[in-house]
């Protein structure tokens, strides 16, 4: 393995504001965060679910979901940092976390309806050859481990400063399971968060399905502040 191959830096996991209400920073501010230190490409992860909805209007929520979106690619345009759409989506039943790549507009109304169901419901019914789902941080306080076989893997490394996400547990639990694919992210909501997760590939995606491609071909390794992690 040469480790200079894998030259691009990409964040998995940020929130922005207003969309994830519990995130400090709106959409351009936190570009400029990663352009600052050096990132090729950032996902934003916002939350998804009933609690962090504003309306019950599905129009608006799209409409403010895509917008921390957008507002973060227009952002984007004059450093060349890509900005790729991911989604942290939860479910009525518990306060699991899960995210999800590999989707875009097209995806949202039934993002949206399945938020209403429950975890088994919407796996069986988004999951696709083209996306790719996870539980995120599996072994914080207060999270229910879920059915591995209704997972594409497990964020292993989430670098969440406040949060004990007991990452060498979730790195041991994953080795049980041969097909789960595993990530590192920052889980970025507030200031000085940024870059202390993420991983480095070879090509830089360009969009959620490109992100999702390189996810499922593990061919990536993880990036913790810098320092190089074999997953």
């Amino acid at each position: 393995m040469n480790i200079n191959e894998y030259k691009y830096k990409v964040e998995t996991h940020t929130h922005t504001s207003p969309m994830s209400p519990c995130a400090d920073f709106k959409p351009k501010d936190v570009i400029e965060k990663y352009v600052d230190i050096g990132f090729d490409a950032v996902a934003i992860t916002n939350h998804f679910c009933l609690h962090s909805f504003f309306t019950d209007n599905y129009d608006e929520i799209k409409t403010q979901f895509l917008g921390d979106f957008y507002d973060a690619q227009n952002a984007a345009l004059k450093y060349g940092i890509k900005v790729i759409l991911g989604m942290e989506i939860r479910f009525p039943q518990n306060s699991n976390d899960y995210l999800v790549y590999g989707f875009d507009e097209r995806d949202i109304k039934l993002l949206f309806d399945l938020t209403h169901t429950d975890y088994a419901t919407f796996y069986k019914t988004f999951k696709n050859d083209r996306n790719v789902i996870l539980q995120a941080h599996p072994f914080r306080n207060g999270i229910v481990r879920e059915n591995p076989d209704l997972l594409d893997g497990i964020e292993t490394f989430n670098m969440h400063p406040v949060h004990n996400s007991r990452i060498g547990v979730a790195a041991k639990y994953a080795k049980q399971y041969p097909h789960f694919i595993t990530t590192c992210g920052s889980d970025f909501h507030n200031k000085g968060q940024e870059g202390l997760g993420g991983i480095l590939t070879k090509t830089l995606p360009n969009d959620s399905f490109e992100l999702a491609s390189i996810l499922k071909s593990r061919d990536y390794l993880f990036n913790i502040s810098g320092n190089v992690v074999i997953p």
